[in-house]
């Protein structure tokens, strides 16, 4: 017998519910996307249906939706109230990245959840990046080497300030909150977690009213280093993934093509299937050839990159019969270390990571 339809309530929809969340809500069988939160309810229904039905306050419809998930890809300051008052409706709840602003409203969210006896789980949704899928599976073959040295990358070229909220003067806004997240949970997913971080985080651009740019370089008991970077000008975008290690490198340029997809308006269905998540520019692994200690390089091909693998997880995940794709525990991790980047920025210093958030915590 077939389950039924997981019910879907939506907060908001600006970017992140149009791009991401209504797109694969929508794509993946067993979900149906019931209601959204908006100030304007012909903008939602134009996009998503007349079936859909529309409140004017996020509050309302935690309240009063007949849904079993809740959806939050809302400014990040409101993170913690919302997904707190879901919780306490007895929701099961998806929290958009970052989790929270910071590490005790995370903390408050994951005892809460085990209190009520619902899922929270956080869209960390690059660990579906088709060439953070194939990094995954080269640190697994132990016969290319230990890693020594590795760097994520992510480039953005706006030079220009925009009037939004994520570059504004307020709290959670600012790249660091924005995909320092992303780079610091693929970090922990390939290398687990460090001994200490050191942060450089900086407003660069001109009229900046908010962080533009970041460095953060962690560091690992075995030696390891891991440098994590991003800017607003990045005109000429560095590689997205370096790996340099005992028996050679690996180099990853451009990024997965899923965003842009999505923004141009795809859709990961049934009859796109077939060619979605495909990213054509493989990476390059360079080794020891074993003949006299020359190189050769060859094309590492990426695999094939799947969102729609995050939600589908999470449909089977409340039904008990898969694990939650991204544990709230996980998520407190990240918080821990985009405090720590924040006050290690502050200090102009390395700072020891504390101990590490886990599930049982």
């Amino acid at each position: 017998m077939n389950s039924p339809a997981l019910r879907v309530g939506l907060l908001g929809f600006g970017y992140a519910s149009q791009t991401f969340h209504a797109p694969l809500i929508q794509a993946t069988p067993g979900l149906a996307l019931v209601a959204v939160s908006s100030s304007q309810p012909d903008k939602v229904q134009a996009a998503l249906g007349p079936g859909v039905v529309v409140y004017a306050q996020a509050e309302a419809l935690i309240r009063q939706a007949e849904i079993d998930l809740v959806v939050i890809p809302t400014p990040n300051d409101t993170h913690h109230p919302l997904a707190h008052a879901a919780l306490q409706a007895g929701r099961h709840v998806v929290v958009d990245k970052p989790f929270t602003l910071d590490t005790a409203q995370a903390e408050a969210l994951v005892q809460l959840a085990q209190q009520r006896g619902r899922l929270l789980s956080v869209f960390h949704n690059r660990r579906w990046d088709g060439d953070f899928l194939r990094v995954k599976q080269l640190l697994a073959d132990a016969t290319r080497g230990r890693v020594h040295v590795a760097a994520l990358h992510f480039a953005r070229y706006r030079p220009e300030v925009r009037q939004r909220w994520r570059e504004a003067d307020l709290p959670g806004a600012g790249i660091w909150m924005d995909l320092a997240p992303h780079l610091l949970d693929q970090a922990l997913q390939l290398f687990g977690w460090p001994v200490a971080l050191q942060a450089d985080i900086a407003a660069l651009r001109a009229g900046a009213r908010t962080d533009d740019f970041f460095h953060a370089s962690l560091r690992y008991a075995d030696g390891l280093r891991v440098s994590l970077h991003a800017s607003m000008l990045c005109a000429a975008p560095g590689p997205r993934f370096v790996l340099h290690g005992s028996r050679g490198s690996y180099v990853k340029q451009g990024a997965d093509p899923q965003e842009e997809a999505l923004k141009a308006g795809q859709r990961p269905d049934a009859a796109a299937l077939q060619e979605w998540g495909h990213d054509a520019q493989a990476g390059e692994l360079t080794l020891a050839d074993g003949a006299g200690g020359g190189l050769a390089t060859r094309p590492v091909p990426n695999e094939r990159g799947n969102y729609l693998g995050y939600y589908q997880q999470l449909r089977e995940a409340t039904r008990g019969r898969a694990p939650n794709p991204v544990p709230a525990w996980q998520a407190v991790q990240v918080m821990q270390l985009l405090d720590l980047g924040r006050c290690s920025a502050a200090q102009r210093c390395e700072l020891p990571c504390p101990t590490a958030f886990t599930a049982g915590a």
